[in-house]
């Protein structure tokens, strides 16, 4: 998407892209050649399946005429949305049971998620949280956010907060000053981790202003979202490399999608490509089951796949864990390739990544 020369200033302002972000169907064929899955797609998303939002920025990394534009298909809706298959689930990590307080979710002893908006620049259309988010509430208010503060301050079991939505970057400097200022004030916490794909999709809200409010809470990690090399552009390492120059360490966690980036090569690009901006990649995660996204899901053996590729010929610090969410709210599991061939009494015998097999010996005793 090209943007006249006069808007070029206006662009590189957040704001500027939040407002001009592309939510109907004009807009989206103002900018890009749609299918025909993609138009009844939008049709239907705008009528009242998943909302649409794009910003300009993200909307300028696709291809203007190939629908399968790995970026495209992460934000311009299809007709597939509308299709449910075996396993979809409107609520799949059972967020809503696992509601402790209001917009407070505790799934583990240790851990809680506080999500603090439903608005995010770009809906991903493969979201976990499709069912809520771009509904209209917005930021909520602090007001909004006292027993969820109360609650933490009640359970000092829950040393970390992981703090999402929606896109809680999507807010002013101010507001996320607030909440992590408020967070530092509940003393059994040990950190907090701010979930964003701003770095995506709206780098330009990565400013010196944010960067220090993020240090608001002496302990805080931003979780990012880069799901292909495409996505890591000049200004998106400024926003990675202004955030780690703040003294911010970043991670990062990659959807594995159908037809998106699942081969090895793509994500060995990407994850290369992380390191190289001191962002350290963190997960590759199955996509949820989320109602709707059926066509943008692979096989558990697709990942499996990939990371038996990728171990031993990628750096460890390159190398995430390959996680399933699993359904219901029941946690997280790593999986992959199982790599022990056998065992027996005192040894273990392992098949490495050049296929050779070899005996590991438990010491004596």
């Amino acid at each position: 998407m090209s943007l006249p020369v006069l808007q070029e200033r206006e662009a590189a302002d957040w704001r500027w892209q939040a407002r001009h972000a592309v939510t109907d169907l004009d807009g989206l064929e103002r900018a890009l050649t749609l299918s025909p899955a993609e138009r009844e797609g939008a049709r239907r998303a705008i009528e009242g399946g998943f909302p649409i939002s794009i910003t300009p920025y993200y909307l300028s990394l696709c291809d203007r005429v190939d629908p399968s534009c790995p970026i495209r298909r992460q934000c311009v809706p299809r007709v597939e949305e509308s299709v449910e298959v075996a396993g979809d689930l409107r609520d799949p990590l059972g967020e809503e049971d696992h509601e402790v307080a209001p917009h407070l979710v505790q799934r583990y002893p240790d851990r809680a998620l506080l999500l603090v908006s439903d608005r995010c620049s770009v809906y991903c259309r493969f979201c976990t949280r499709s069912r809520m988010v771009g509904q209209g509430g917005g930021a909520r208010s602090m007001d909004a956010l006292a027993e969820a503060f109360d609650h933490l301050e009640a359970h000092p079991e829950i040393r970390e907060v992981i703090v999402s939505g929606g896109d809680p970057l999507v807010a002013t400097t101010r507001r996320i000053e607030a909440i992590l200022t408020r967070l530092a004030q509940v003393d059994s916490l040990d950190t907090v981790r701010v979930a964003t794909r701003v770095p995506v999709t709206l780098p330009m809200r990565i400013d010196d202003a944010l960067c220090r409010a993020l240090r608001a809470f002496p302990a805080t990690w931003l979780m990012t979202h880069f799901n292909h090399p495409k996505e890591l552009t000049e200004a998106s390492s400024e926003a990675l490399a202004r955030l780690v120059d703040h003294g911010v360490p970043v991670m990062n966690q990659t959807v594995l999608l159908r037809g998106i980036n699942d081969d090895a090569e793509t994500l060995e690009a990407l994850f290369r490509g992380l390191v190289r901006r001191r962002t350290r990649p963190y997960y590759l995660l199955q996509a949820d089951p989320v109602r709707g996204t059926g066509h943008l899901r692979t096989p558990i053996a697709t990942g499996e796949a990939i990371m038996a590729r990728l171990q031993g010929r990628l750096s460890g610090i390159a190398l995430p864990k390959l996680i399933v969410d699993t359904p219901g709210g029941h946690g997280k599991v790593p999986h992959g390739p199982d790599y022990v061939v056998s065992r027996g009494p005192g040894v273990t015998r392992f098949r490495t990544f050049r296929g050779r097999e070899v005996d590991y010996l438990d010491p004596p005793g």
